[in-house]
C-alpha cells in the first residue's frame, strides 16, 4: 500500500508543527484527518488552530474535521472518536503526537508541569489509544504511531530532566506494551522519532539552547511516518523508528532538503547517541 487515500487518521496535536506536517502529508493522498487539539484561537507567539490546520488540509486533497480536544479528559476524547466515527465511517490510523517538554531538574520542576506532562504525555498517549482502539480492530490496516523515543535506560538521559524522561518513556512504554497485546489482532503499534531536533515552537521551552539552523523541518518526520502508516500493520508493529533511518530503507539517501538552513552542521535529538 503506498497511499493513504480513504484513510481516517486521528492526530492528536494536529494544529501546528509535527502534528501538522503529519496531516498535511496525509492529506495530499486524500485522507480524512481528525484535528484534534486544545488551540481554536490564536495566542502568543504559537501560531496555527485547529481551524487553520483544517483549511490547510482541506486546501491540500484532504477532508479536516477538526475538533478542540483536551487529550487529558477522557470524556473529550471519547466524544471525540465517536464524532470522527460518524462523521468519515471508522477510524483507521491514530498518531499520538501531542507532548509536554520541561528540561529541568528535580529540584526546579514545578510539580504543576511535572503532572502536565505525565498527564498529555503518558496518560493522554494512553486513554486516544484506549478510545480509538475498538475502531482500530475493525479497520483494514490499522496502526497506532505514537512520537516518542527508543527506551535507553543510561542514566545519562536521566539525570539531567529526569521527569520529562520518564513522561516521554512512558509513552514509549505504551507502545511496547500495545504492540504485543494486540499483535495478533492486527494493529500496528510503533513508535517515531527524529535523529535530529526538529524546528517547532517547543524549541522556545529550551531556553534558546537550540538555534533553528541546527534543526531539520517537521516534513522529513511526515515522510517518515507517511512510509510507516503505508506497511502492511500485521508485519510492522513493535519497531522503535528513527525518521532518517526509515527514509534510507525508502530508498531516500539525500535528506539535505529537510534542514533549516542546508549544510549546517545539525543537532542530534535527546535520546540517541
Amino acid at each position: 500500500m503506498q497511499s493513504l487515500q480513504g484513510k481516517t487518521l486521528f492526530i492528536s496535536g494536529a494544529s501546528r508543527g509535527i502534528g501538522k506536517a503529519i496531516a498535511l502529508r496525509a492529506a495530499r493522498d486524500g485522507a480524512n484527518i481528525v484535528v484534534a487539539a486544545k488551540s481554536v484561537e490564536q495566542t502568543g507567539p504559537l501560531e496555527g488552530t485547529i481551524y487553520t490546520a483544517a483549511e490547510e488540509i482541506d486546501a491540500v486533497g484532504g477532508r479536516a474535521l477538526p475538533l478542540q480536544v483536551d487529550i487529558r479528559n477522557e470524556e473529550q476524547v471519547q466524544a471525540a472518536v465517536t464524532q470522527a466515527v460518524q462523521t468519515f465511517g471508522g477510524i483507521d490510523i491514530l498518531v499520538n503526537n501531542a507532548s509536554a517538554i520541561n528540561l529541568t531538574g528535580s529540584l526546579q520542576t514545578p510539580m504543576k508541569r511535572f503532572d502536565l506532562m505525565f498527564a498529555v504525555n503518558v496518560r493522554g498517549s494512553f486513554v486516544c489509544s484506549q478510545a480509538c482502539l475498538p475502531h482500530l480492530l475493525k479497520a483494514d490496516n490499522p496502526h497506532i504511531l505514537t512520537l516518542s523515543p527508543p527506551l535507553n535506560m543510561q542514566p545519562r538521559w536521566f539525570g539531567p530532566h529526569v521527569a520529562y524522561t520518564m513522561a516521554k518513556y512512558g509513552m514509549s512504554m505504551c507502545v511496547l506494551g500495545m504492540a504485543e497485546e494486540f499483535r495478533d489482532r492486527g494493529v500496528a503499534v510503533n513508535a517515531l522519532w527524529p535523529q535530529t531536533v526538529i524546528a517547532t515552537a517547543a524549541l522556545a521551552m529550551l531556553g534558546g539552547r537550540v538555534q533553528p539552523e541546527q534543526c531539520r523541518t517537521p516534513e522529513i518526520l511526515a515522510d517518515a511516518a507517511h512510509a510507516i502508516l503505508t506497511r502492511y500493520s500485521r508485519s510492522c508493529s513493535g519497531n522503535f523508528f528513527i525518521d532518517e533511518e526509515v527514509l534510507v530503507e525508502e530508498g531516500v539517501t539525500d535528506l539535505s532538503s529537510y534542514a533549516v538552513k542546508p549544510g549546517a552542521e545539525l543537532l542530534t535529538d535527546l535520546f540517541l547517541e
